[in-house]
Formats: structure tokens, sequence, C-alpha cells
């Protein structure tokens, strides 16, 4: 549980292994940025636990590398997934009109863990025959599903564009400069082999 909130080695060492990891993916700048766009405009809907398959298909309809929405998606951590959620649930009430209610389960995590019960009551009453009752579901579905995913549209399409934009150029920098030094080694390796006689 400890190294989900702080991976072994730290975070600067948890994101210079992803940064690096994208950049030596072979593939055009282009595909892999697109790539990352998907995966961090997905830490912006509410699929938890669903973002590497979300990010994947987001991947395939931008025509991005899925193993770099699969990385974009480390965007999320327990250090922005607050921000993230805040962001997204306050756009989405203004969009939407909504409000959060607080008298209803209290907080978020109370209208989560609400919902939750209400999934696990629900799935018992099959084989007990007690009666469902989906009301919690309901009022997490209309004051935090909905309007997470509608407000998430915007500031994670931001995102991903401002992570796009960003990473179009480094990823080319260094995979020219990449290219560069394989094309030296390899000089090298032409001079030192010896020259077959005639």
């Amino acid at each position: 549980m400890r190294e989900f909130f702080y991976p072994r080695g730290g975070w600067s060492r948890a994101a210079y292994y992803v940064s690096h990891r994208l950049r030596r993916l072979p593939d055009d700048p282009r595909r892999i940025a697109r790539g990352i766009f998907a995966g961090v405009f997905v830490t912006f809907t509410p699929f938890y636990g669903f973002h590497f398959l979300t990010a994947a298909l987001v991947a395939r309809v931008v025509n991005g590398n899925i193993l770099a929405a699969l990385l974009g998606t480390f965007f999320g951590n327990p250090l922005t997934y607050v921000p993230i959620g805040v962001v997204s649930l306050k756009t989405g009430h203004f969009l939407l009109g909504t409000e959060f209610d607080e008298t209803v389960h209290r907080s978020l995590f109370g209208k989560v863990y609400a919902a939750l019960s209400d999934v696990k009551e629900n799935l018992l009453a099959l084989f007990t025959g007690a009666p469902a009752d989906w009301s919690s579901l309901a009022v997490y579905y209309g004051e935090v599903f909905l309007p997470y995913l509608v407000g998430g549209i915007c500031p994670g399409i931001l995102t991903g564009l401002i992570a796009y934009y960003l990473s179009v150029p480094v990823i080319t920098a260094y995979q020219n400069r990449r290219k560069g030094r394989l094309k030296t080694k390899l000089a090298a390796l032409r001079k030192k082999a010896p020259r077959r006689r005639p």
C-alpha cells in the first residue's frame, strides 16, 4: 500500500522511468504524442479501474500509440487525482446546472461508499429475495459520476493537448539524437572492421 502513494525510489524516479520509456518507443513522435494525449485525457474520466482499457480505446480512435497511452495514464496518481476530481466535479456541476448535495450521504466518499453498498446489497438480494433499492446508486450517478464525466472532458482535452504539444518536440529531438549516436557507432565499427583482401 505504501508504494501506491510513494513508489520505491520516489516520484522523481518513477516520472523519469515513464518519460524514458516514452522517448524510447519506436514510433513516429506525433503518434506517440497522440497516445500520451489519450492517456492524460482518460485520467480526467471517472472510469477508475478501467483507465488502461479506456486509454487504449481512445488511442485507437485518435490513431495514437497504445503503449504511450498506457504510460500516459500515470499522469493520474495519488498526487493529482484530488485536483483532477475537484476540477472535473466543479466543472461538471457548473455545466449541468446542478449542485453537490452534502445532506445526502454528506461527503464524496460517503456517496461512493453508499453506491457500492447498494450494488453489494442488490446482488445479494438476487439470492435472498429481498427488495432491491438503487437510491444511493442513483444519487452517486447524478451527483458524482455524470458531473465528473461531463466536467472532465474540457480540462482533459486541454491538459492532453498541452501534453501533446510539449511531447512532440522532446520525442523528436531525442529520436534524432539517438539516430545520430547510432550512425556514429556504426561508422566507428566500419572503420575498425578489417578490410578483405581482393
